[in-house]
């Protein structure tokens, strides 16, 4: 099989596309046919061996152990091992695995569940560490009640879009942090409020939240305090600020200070536990979460995302979308629109009750004369996005990229309202 590999830490450089034999599975697992693996922040910890700690943790003190990154995964079984009793070949299922970044990958029975129909494999693939983090920093440390106020730093990536998300679906009143470009997107997810930490420190005015969940990793301990009520709970996810050893500088200094003081200070590592799995199974088949997915890669590409990853330039804020073919069979390419409004799109749906044409249907009643009687294939495209396929006639112009963001930001302007 055809697989991403790498022989030694390091950069993307050390990582190869090459042939090597299926993984062979113990009696508690089974073998997926990989239909998308997630990339995320820590399959490039993973890759580089940083912090150090993590090679004390089982992944490899010299070398990584197992020579194919890549954790999430979504796929279909074709071989289970003699103590599976949950799976059968043939079944769809998402979790973590080993060595997602191939063709085929292995993993074991407790970390999957089966895919939910509602969501494609590529959402999928998408959700399951980001996800399950978000989860448990949410209600196993952070303790969240209904009608708290929850404060999500780093609300724009990948742990925190589903923070935002799990947070309001949970009852809480929101508020995200995230870059100046990215607000809207924060919005789309379902926050009440944003702050742009480009203009604004999480701790000015005079609000202060019941629990603050820091995926960003940047914020001096002594703000975030602030920003927290008296008795309220800090609880920091991962560790991008701290020192190459241990990367839980900050963390460290966190858990020593809270005996002394009234609030909770907290971290922790996820646990990756069937139950979160399967919560958050629930919540994708409900759809009060979304996995947003920024780009797509095939195999071969791998080394060179993770590169951008490296370098900062993969982000959250564009989603390639491949609209349908029209009704006469001609294919009309691919359309970009900023990834905060396709978010929109999907969360004014869940909200009004109203589907894909009714809310296209209101933004043309909305829009300038200007826009009024034009076919574009928008609906196809926003069908799509909802795991709705549908093909509908189009009519492409030289200004289509213009009218296509004009219309996205009406519907995104429907959901505020």
């Amino acid at each position: 099989m055809r697989a991403v590999t790498q022989r030694n830490y390091g950069s993307a450089d050390v990582l190869e596309v090459t042939t090597i034999d299926r993984p062979k599975i113990a009696d508690d697992e089974v073998l997926i046919e990989v239909e998308a693996a997630g990339l995320d922040r820590g399959v490039l910890h993973l890759m580089t061996g940083t912090p150090y700690l993590i090679r004390l943790m089982g992944y490899g003190l010299t070398k990584p152990r197992n020579a194919v990154p890549g954790r999430d995964v979504a796929g279909r079984v074709v071989e289970c091992g003699r103590d599976v009793t949950r799976f059968a070949v043939g079944d769809d299922v998402f979790g973590i695995g080993t060595g997602a970044f191939a063709e085929f990958a292995a993993a074991k029975e407790s970390k999957l569940v089966r895919k939910p129909q509602t969501i494609t494999f590529e959402q999928a693939a998408a959700s399951t560490i980001s996800g399950i983090t978000a989860l448990q920093a949410l209600t196993t440390v952070g303790r969240l009640e209904p009608g708290q106020d929850v404060l999500v730093i780093g609300a724009s990536g990948g742990v925190g879009t589903f923070t935002v998300q799990l947070a309001r679906a949970l009852g809480a009143t929101v508020t995200g942090v995230a870059s100046t470009t990215k607000l809207d997107a924060v919005r789309a997810l379902g926050a009440d409020h944003v702050i742009d930490y480009t203009t604004q420190h999480v701790d000015d005015g005079e609000q202060r939240y019941d629990l603050i969940v820091d995926t960003g990793g940047r914020i001096e301990l002594s703000r975030l305090r602030r920003a927290l009520t008296p008795t309220g709970t800090l609880v920091i996810v991962g560790g991008e600020d701290g020192d190459r050893v241990t990367g839980m500088g900050r963390q460290l200094r966190a858990a020593v200070l809270s005996p002394f003081v009234k609030q909770r200070l907290t971290f922790f590592r996820s646990s990756e536990s069937l139950d979160s799995i399967e919560a958050l199974a629930e919540h994708l088949t409900n759809e009060t979460v979304t996995a947003l997915i920024g780009e797509q890669f095939d195999l071969d590409e791998v080394p060179q995302a993770i590169e951008a990853m490296e370098a900062g330039a993969l982000g959250f804020t564009t989603s390639r979308t491949h609209v349908h073919k029209a009704r006469n069979g001609r294919n009309i390419g691919t359309l970009t629109a900023p990834q905060a409004e396709l978010a929109g799109i999907v969360q004014a749906m869940r909200r009004t009750g109203k589907g894909v044409i009714q809310l296209i249907s209101d933004a043309y009643l909305t829009a300038d004369d200007e826009f009024a009687g034009r076919e574009l294939d928008l609906i196809g495209a926003l069908a799509q996005i909802a795991g709705r396929p549908l093909s509908f006639t189009v009519q492409q112009t030289d200004d289509a990229p213009e009218r296509w963001r004009f219309i996205f930001k009406r519907i995104a302007a429907m959901v505020a309202a």
